[in-house]
């Protein structure tokens, strides 16, 4: 019997963490709060990371790398970027071991104390800023425009594969301009860099905005983001984009000498994406059935699967599928042909299906002389039976449709679970039901942190796109100049 799966209405949250097993993405390491990302879900990441890198290498930005380990000292020149991550922190104390005297295994040599304790990078602002003040002397060597791709680590409580992990793989930009107005155009570009991927790639929509001064990252002046829902209802942040200011260039003593031989202080921002769109596209697209993927990042976009009963029907349907093959690579599709004869096509069926691979054909001995071949889409689960001559034009319009498919259903699904909310009575009856709620704030912290923590909602951002008009608090009644969006989060 085929092992039962909750579904996403009995358990949102043991359907998710069923289906990153399921689908063979990642599981828990032995290591407390880490992961193992398993060869299909980093098949994925690796799609993200290199269409995002060439994204990146086209706006004028170069990679580098920067050290893992990061001087305790150095998070103490920012003073907001130090409170901000002081709790997250791992932190190096020793540098060697030594085997026990009473032979029980390896303890800490407590001579190998280190002068200065260094902390496991959580994000790099601080060792990079460091470097920036030997790079940059002149207007002339700016701007600097760095990317890296690199692990960090923040001392999480509560853990969950891909959305909340110890340790992350992620991107991190980090650029130098000599004026305020090229910082702010910079942080701007990355952010639409980030959207463009989200809704072309993942075919997940996202609202572009601007995060309040109680959520903004420590250490910056102004952030940027952009939030996607879930199927839950839930938002979740999918990449953010930072304004620093001068304030790690203060921080540094990074200057420069403009054209006229004056000395400033550099403009700066950061910003960066994580595996935690993994959990992203995991819970915008997938069903009960499993993951479903749009094709732009679907490691395995075609897969095609045998039905015979002699060596002579496995041979001959074969043939037909090699010329398949060698058709779709040069349109560039992936395509896997699995002929293993230790798997059963219905079990095969079922696994493709769970790892939300969106293509699926199926041919047998009657369909090979017909010259037909059932075509199966992952999005809608429906089948067609097509000309096997010409298939590979129909299976390229295919991967087309189901991509334009798949952000257009998270549209609608956004559209259908977004209201504008004018009652703060209303809004606590209404808002662990899921989705974003457009409502008037009155622009101040306290009401902000009043609501958080009598609702556990926070302001997602404030949309780049809102329209201004005048209204009131829902919670206090006084002025506001427009709604924002407010909903649970993970």
């Amino acid at each position: 019997m085929a092992q039962k799966y909750v579904t996403r209405a009995e358990d949102y949250s043991k359907w998710y963490n069923e289906l990153v097993y399921r689908a063979d993405l990642a599981e828990h390491s032995d290591v407390r709060g880490c992961m193992v990302i398993k060869p299909y879900g980093y098949a994925i990441w690796e799609k993200m990371r290199d269409i995002l890198d060439v994204k990146f290498k086209e706006t004028g930005h170069s990679n580098a790398y920067f050290p893992l380990f990061i001087p305790k000292s150095y998070l103490s020149k920012e003073a907001s970027h130090v409170d901000g991550f002081a709790k997250e922190c791992a932190v190096v104390t020793h540098y060697r071991l030594k085997n026990a005297e009473d032979g029980s295994g390896v303890v800490v040599d407590p001579d190998s104390k280190l002068e200065e304790e260094l902390i496991v990078r959580p994000t790099s602002e601080t060792i990079i800023w460091n470097s920036y003040k030997n790079w940059i002397q002149s207007y002339r060597d700016l701007p600097i425009l760095i990317n890296q791709w690199a692990n960090v680590v923040r001392w999480e409580m509560k853990t969950r594969l891909f959305l909340r992990t110890t340790e992350f793989l992620w991107q991190e930009g980090h650029t130098a301009h000599a004026t305020k107005q090229e910082a702010i155009a910079e942080t701007e570009l990355m952010l639409n860099v980030y959207a463009d991927f989200a809704e072309n790639f993942m075919a997940m929509p996202v609202i572009k905005g601007r995060k309040t001064a109680n959520e903004r990252f420590a250490g910056a002046d102004d952030t940027l983001c952009i939030e996607a829902m879930m199927q839950d209802g839930k938002a979740l942040q999918a990449g953010t984009s930072h304004f620093l200011g001068q304030n790690f260039a203060k921080a540094f003593e990074v200057k420069f000498a403009d054209k006229e031989g004056k000395l400033d202080y550099v403009w700066a921002t950061s910003w960066g994406v994580s595996t935690r769109l993994m959990g992203a596209l995991i819970m915008t697209h997938s069903d009960d059935e499993g993951l479903v993927l749009p094709p732009a990042l679907a490691p395995i976009q075609v897969v095609a699967v045998p039905i015979y009963r002699t060596d002579e029907e496995l041979a001959a349907i074969s043939e037909k599928m090699a010329e398949l093959a060698t058709k779709l690579k040069a349109k560039g599709i992936s395509f896997k042909y699995d002929d293993d004869e230790n798997r059963r096509p219905g079990w095969k069926f079922a696994e493709y299906e769970s790892k939300g691979v969106p293509v699926r054909i199926a041919m047998g001995p009657r369909d090979l002389e017909n010259g037909k071949a059932e075509i199966a889409r992952r999005d809608t689960k429906t089948k067609e039976v097509v000309d096997f001559d010409g298939v590979e034009n129909y299976i390229e319009e295919l991967l087309a449709t189901i991509q334009a498919n798949l952000l257009e259903r998270a549209k609608a699904f956004r559209a259908e679970n977004t209201r504008e909310i004018d009652s703060y009575e209303e809004f606590k009856q209404e808002i662990d039901k899921g989705g974003f709620f457009l409502a008037h704030w009155d622009g101040t912290s306290e009401t902000e942190e009043r609501i958080k923590e009598e609702t556990k909602a926070t302001i997602r951002c404030i949309a780049l796109d809102r329209k201004e008009e005048a209204g009131v608090c829902m919670v206090t009644g006084k002025p506001s100049a427009g709604r924002v969006i407010f909903a649970k989060a993970y």
